[in-house]
């Protein structure tokens, strides 16, 4: 069985930093420099009075008086995808007389800042969907900036104790959701946002919103031209980098098949990536071998086990750029890293099907309590309290619980499996830590994504949800940092800027009709993909760590370990991690272990990152 070197890449592929301070001189920026420039593989910088910038994977140009830096694939109309210079160049030109409407002519994804040392203003942005991150530090008189906090923390200058406010976010969502983090003065671009820093004032706007459209299409054509879009994006990605070995990840779902049969089509041999575990429900490989079969491609097969999971889980947990939660993300590095050694040096990821064309399973179920509310109001009045006294009735009992969730409000009823919304979460924190947060915060952040496009179905508003707390907060920072850390570049076809445009044409009822997931997709893609991989059921690079915890005594240890620790912190209740501890040896192994998870890579981090600020007590 192959094995896969215990080592990690320190150093980001591509990624932007700097330091905004139109009054600095350049010695004192000169300074900063070697900080700023620690974390990126092969960088170029440049440093001029008012300003130090660095950039991996992009381009920097100083252009009368303004410095414009980007990182990531962008793409302007008009211009080659190889022409960095004259890319930089009409940016810094249409700038001039657009501001941040500039944003409007790129595509792809893309972290990018413009200073302009003369007006004392500066434009920090990523990509619509955030396949990129940045993060930033406004100050009266600076702005630091960076695509990874760990530059800024080592620079300083702002206060990187930990919020409690982020801890909290981090133990209702799995991950810090933009646009907090878990340092108190450090904060992070939201999808499609920029940010304005002008003489210390700071805006912060999204610069796009998708336009969903409920108009009639033919789906036949325009299932041909998803396909055509789909191929398009493979091309460019395995085209964009001169003589890079480019591969796909394929779990076997829908969305890494399509990818495999696309690069199956633009490349002679085309090599796959998959990932199995030696746990009965959890093991999917058999899918990817059917994609295999189907496309010819050339596999490439790693099963995880227990060891791989003790070797790597603390220096992941060390290496995350923030507390991060998706159990996922150590599968989904084990197999970039297994590519990686392989010979590749560029993973497509399939990342982004199911939140564009409806494929998640709560998005049925919530059609079918929407089915409730368009009930005259009276008339769920009088249901409601015929269903109440059914409550402990075995079976009548499920009216009542079907009544009691329709009547919660969206995007709030999508949360109600959350741990902290069925656990009282004085329960699980100290009473000093939850006087410094609001409980509310997380449902807040939710309900502003969920209104914010304009004339949208539910469908569409709880797709875009997704593209925010599920994509670019979750998904897409899961495979980043897990390619990043194994040290192989990703790209994400199926989020290409002209493929999400379509996805909004696509009427509400055809992305989902009736129970069927993701149908208008299905249709697409009937003659291409093998009918197997259609009907199953989505899983994913799940980890079994809930189980192999149980009985494997490394994993135990850590993990008994870290909960340990977390109650000398003083945030948690100390029966609630005792609690937790028992249920998942005694109870539901899968669903408490996730917890456990989350709770022990929280603890890892702050033990790696564990210089004075952060070591203060919250």
């Amino acid at each position: 069985m192959p094995t896969i070197s215990p080592n990690l890449n320190v150093n980001s592929m591509t990624g932007l930093t700097g330091w905004f301070n139109p009054s600095a001189d350049v010695a004192t920026l000169s300074q900063a420099q070697d900080a700023l420039v620690t974390a990126l593989h092969n960088p170029r910088s440049l440093v001029a009075e008012g300003a130090c910038c660095a950039t991996a994977g992009g381009g920097i140009l100083e252009n009368e008086g303004l410095i414009v830096a980007i990182t990531g694939r962008a793409r302007c109309a008009g211009i080659g995808d190889h022409c960095m210079d004259a890319l930089l160049r009409t940016l810094a030109a249409d700038y001039r007389t657009l501001g941040s409407h500039v944003l409007q002519k790129l595509s792809g994804p893309f972290a990018l800042a413009i200073l302009d040392r003369v007006n004392r203003t500066a434009l920090l942005a990523i990509d619509r969907i955030g396949i990129q991150q940045l993060y930033y530090a406004p100050q009266p008189d600076s702005l630091f900036f960076s695509s990874t906090p760990a530059i800024l923390t080592r620079l300083g200058g702002f206060d990187t104790s930990i919020d409690p406010q982020a801890i909290y976010d981090y133990l209702y969502c799995h991950i810090i959701p933009s646009p907090r983090t878990v340092f108190r003065g450090l904060r992070k671009l939201p999808a499609s946002h920029f940010l304005e820093w002008r003489n210390g004032a700071v805006r912060v706007e999204p610069y796009w919103l998708p336009q969903f459209s409920e108009a009639g299409i033919d789906p036949a054509a325009t299932g041909r031209e998803m396909l055509d879009l789909i191929e398009t994006a493979v091309r460019r990605e395995t085209n964009s980098a001169e003589g890079a070995t480019v591969g796909a990840f394929l779990s076997g779902g829908i969305d890494s098949s399509t990818l495999a049969g696309m690069l199956a089509r633009a490349t002679t041999t085309a090599d796959t990536y998959s990932i199995g575990f030696a746990v009965p429900g959890y093991d999917e490989m058999e899918y990817a071998r059917t994609a295999v079969r189907h496309f010819h491609t050339t596999a490439h097969e790693y099963y995880v086990t227990p060891d791989d999971v003790a070797t790597w889980l603390p220096q992941l947990a060390a290496a995350t750029d923030e507390p991060f939660g998706n159990s996922s993300l150590l599968p989904a590095f084990c197999c970039a890293r297994f590519a990686r050694e392989q010979g590749a040096t560029l993973l497509l990821g399939g990342d982004g099907g199911d939140e564009l064309f409806a494929g998640n399973e709560r998005y049925a179920k919530q059609r079918i309590f929407e089915h409730f509310n368009r009930l005259p109001y009276p008339l769920q009045t009088l249901i409601a309290a015929i269903a109440k006294p059914l409550a402990g009735i075995p079976l009548a009992g499920k009216a009542h619980s079907y009544v009691s969730q329709a009547r919660i409000p969206l995007p709030d009823r999508l949360d109600t499996y959350a741990f902290l919304e069925r656990h009282d979460p004085t329960e699980v924190f100290s009473p000093d830590f939850l006087a410094q947060v609001n409980t509310a915060e997380p449902l807040m952040l939710k309900r502003a994504a969920f209104s914010a496009p304009h004339h949208a179905s539910l469908l569409n508003r709880m797709l875009y949800l997704d593209w925010h707390f599920t994509l670019h907060d979750n998904d897409l920072v899961k495979v980043n940092t897990a390619c990043r850390l194994a040290g192989i570049e990703v790209a994400y076809p199926l989020l290409d800027d002209d493929l999400v445009a379509l996805s909004c044409r696509i009427p509400s009822a055809q992305k989902l009709r009736g129970s069927t997931l993701r149908w208008f997709y299905k249709q697409a893609v009937r003659d291409f993909l093998p009918h197997a991989i259609l009907t199953k059921k989505k899983q994913g690079f799940g980890l079994p760590f809930g189980i192999w915890t149980r009985s494997e005594p490394r994993l135990l240890a850590i993990t008994d370990d870290a909960l340990e620790s977390l109650k000398q912190r003083g945030w948690f209740q100390p029966a609630f991690l005792d609690r937790v501890r028992q249920l998942h040896r005694q109870a539901h192994a899968s669903y408490y272990g996730e917890m456990v998870w989350i709770l022990t890579m929280l603890e890892l981090w702050l033990r790696a990152n564990s210089h004075a600020a952060i070591n203060q007590r919250v």
